[in-house]
């Protein structure tokens, strides 16, 4: 069995999408702008050295720690703000011991005056939706399937079931769960096989949206128990029809985004707390929702926040600090790591709970490095991710990095924003340990053939702005045997050589 999980994750890395999430990767927008895509009060500390660089003796601009009193500074729930952490991190102290909850910062007070600006233009225009909508039961508008959803699928999708038979479908998935006790039934009890066979022709279609969008991806899907399978399947259709909400191409003077973007979020809502379903693919979503009660709705309402976030005059382009970014990073990738931990599963000596703070440094490590690969494509597009704290500490300019200038100055501001994606990865590791043994080896494989993209960055003289980073397949293959043994126990008494043993 385990040659057989061996082979097929070779298969499975064997391609360009390696992340064990499906939405960490970067798309293109309608208007050419470059997407890098726990509540936002709830999100776990840097990791040691994560934001305190070394002094640059060059960078006569370079800018002191934030004052802990500062009131941009968002504060621990202990007591501590976002300074504090990062000092005692700084220092090597540590917060928490390995068994107990880890620390969590709160986002509250960071200033993010972009995201404020396009989530302040969703509420109202869910505000505005909400005094306009038919009654919402009534309205089956299947969103987020469009003709580029249909070609890449090759067929018509989301479109399977006729909506009576939608409504009774979902009775039907209400009735078999606790979470809605109050939902009055109305399907035939007598006809729950021919339900059962229904929803199977549901994931099916999802996970023929899920291949056509992401090949590898779905392959690698099947390391996976049947339920865990069709169940990321069915988040990954719900993350693909944001996307596509989103980035829909829409002609110049249509201001129907939003508008579509209200419905969805509404669609959401009421489907996660009242299990109302409106098209067929909402039934899996749903289906998902009653078996795995430990998935919560905010990491789907992030990710929107997030993918608002870069979206033209209404998101933001730049950040004025690390913390900033962070956000970010948690919206468009950290997210999938709270979605998908659930459905992964953890081992008998662990819960969701202590497996949710590494999958969440492992979206952002993955978001960080996305950043750093693609420092001059993003430039191009007028776009800097690189906190502005991090350039100016560095004496790093915007013009310089438009100018796709590089210096020494550049070349130390890259070696530390290196260190700290590595310092998310190494924080990341535990968590894999922590994970059901069939989604070890996925996770793990895809952990480490990412993080080399940081070191091709370095092996490219840290020239990340006329230089692209990646590995080759031949590479992504040499990783697999190291991948696989960091996965068994025996890693823990004899760890590979440079590899640190891991702490649980």
């Amino acid at each position: 069995m385990k040659l057989l999980q061996l082979v097929l994750t070779i298969i499975y890395v064997n391609g360009f999408n390696l992340s064990p999430t499906f939405t960490t990767c970067k798309h293109t927008t309608s208007t050419s702008t470059s997407n890098k895509h726990v509540d936002s009060r709830l999100y776990s500390s840097p990791p040691s050295g994560a934001m305190s660089p070394p002094p640059k003796p060059s960078s006569p601009t370079a800018s002191s720690p934030p004052s802990a009193s500062s009131p941009s500074s968002p504060t621990h729930s202990s007591g501590r703000t976002a300074a504090d952490i990062s000092h005692e991190l700084s220092l090597g102290t540590s917060l928490t011991s390995p068994s107990s909850s880890l620390p969590t910062i709160d986002f509250s007070g960071v200033s993010t005056s972009g995201s404020s600006k396009a989530e302040s233009a969703l509420n109202s225009a869910k505000l505005k939706y909400k005094k306009s909508v038919t009654p919402y039961v009534q309205n089956t508008r299947i969103m987020g399937i469009n003709d580029d959803v249909v070609s890449a699928v090759g067929r018509e999708v989301g479109s399977t079931l006729p909506p009576s038979l939608v409504s009774e479908l979902g009775s039907y998935i209400r009735s078999q769960s606790s979470l809605f006790p109050t939902k009055k039934a109305t399907h035939n009890p007598s006809l729950s096989e021919t339900y059962s066979a229904n929803l199977r022709k549901i994931y099916v279609e999802s996970g023929d949206i899920t291949s056509a969008f992401a090949k590898t991806f779905h392959l690698g899907t099947t390391l996976m128990p049947q339920s865990s399978r069709e169940a990321i399947w069915a988040i990954y259709v719900w993350c693909r029809r944001t996307d596509e909400i989103v980035d829909a191409p829409r002609t110049p003077d249509d201001n129907t985004m939003l508008q579509d973007l209200s419905e969805w979020s509404e669609r959401l809502e009421r489907l996660w707390y009242d299990g109302v379903v409106v098209d067929p693919l909402d039934l899996a979503l749903l289906d998902v929702r009653c078996k795995y009660q430990e998935l919560s709705i905010e990491p789907f309402e992030d990710m929107i926040k997030g993918m608002l976030m870069d979206i033209p005059d209404l998101g933001q382009d730049r950040y004025s600090s690390f913390e900033e970014l962070h956000l970010y990073c948690y919206r468009v990738a950290g997210t999938v790591g709270l979605m998908s931990t659930p459905i992964f599963g953890v081992g008998e000596e662990y819960n969701v709970e202590e497996a949710k703070e590494p999958a969440l440094s492992l979206g952002v490590a993955f978001q960080i490095t996305n950043i750093l690969r693609d420092v001059g494509e993003d430039a191009d597009r007028g776009r800097i991710y690189i906190p502005k704290e991090d350039m100016d500490r560095f004496g790093v300019t915007e013009e310089q990095i438009f100018g796709k200038v590089l210096d020494d100055n550049y070349v130390e501001m890259m070696k530390f924003q290196i260190e700290r994606a590595r310092a998310y990865y190494v924080k990341a590791r535990r968590g894999v340990r922590m994970l059901s043994p069939e989604a070890r080896l996925p996770v793990q494989a895809s952990l480490d053939c990412y993080s080399e993209i940081l070191t091709k960055i370095e092996e490219n003289g840290y020239d990340n702005l006329g230089k692209r980073a990646y590995l080759s397949k031949e590479e992504k293959l040499m990783t697999l045997p190291a991948s696989w043994y960091r996965t068994q126990d025996i890693s823990q008494l004899l760890p590979l050589w440079g590899d640190e043993k891991v702490i649980m």
